[in-house]
């Protein structure tokens, strides 16, 4: 499932930048991407072992640090038990850079684009913004110098991607 991608309408074979949510069902290789860095962010299952050449295998479960990756590198998913649901980031490094990170929060956060176009996607039950009810995989997107000031009355649980030009 695609969640937003630059240009609009671009192909998978000629976005500058792309995030979407797949599931991996069964072990197998990455799609290769020239000049493309990914991060990949493991949001459900028992995990995976990611085999990149060139680095060592890595474990990848729901609660591991999004991991960073060339995506114009061999790169192979094992899975661990079972199907996996994740989210990938993926930007040509020739214009633009990322960064994903975890966010965890009770009670109130607020998010900041300050120097960089940011998406938020909700990955616990459900939480609130702008009197709205954001729930599982719902995201936002804030412009460069944009605020979001969200809710929740339970632990909750963003990823927030941050998308810089070069």
């Amino acid at each position: 499932m695609e969640v937003a991608v630059f240009p609009p309408g671009a192909s998978i074979d000629d976005f500058d930048w792309r995030i979407s949510i797949a599931t991996v069902a069964e072990n197998g290789a990455f799609s290769l991407f020239q000049h493309v860095d990914r991060t990949l962010t493991l949001l459900s299952g028992e995990g995976i072992i990611l085999s990149v050449e060139g680095a060592e295998d890595i474990e990848l479960t729901p609660t591991s640090v999004p991991h960073a990756f060339p995506a114009d590198l061999p790169s192979t998913a094992r899975l661990i038990g079972g199907r996996v649901t994740d989210l990938n980031v993926m930007t040509n490094r020739q214009r633009h850079a990322h960064h994903v990170a975890r966010a965890e929060f009770e009670g109130e956060l607020t998010v900041q684009a300050e120097k960089a176009l940011t998406f938020i996607v909700v990955v616990s039950p459900a939480l609130e913004w702008a009197n709205e009810t954001l729930g599982y995989l719902d995201a936002l997107i804030l412009d460069t110098g944009e605020t979001a000031y969200l809710r929740s009355r339970t632990a909750a649980t963003i990823l927030r991607t941050e998308i810089f030009d070069r």
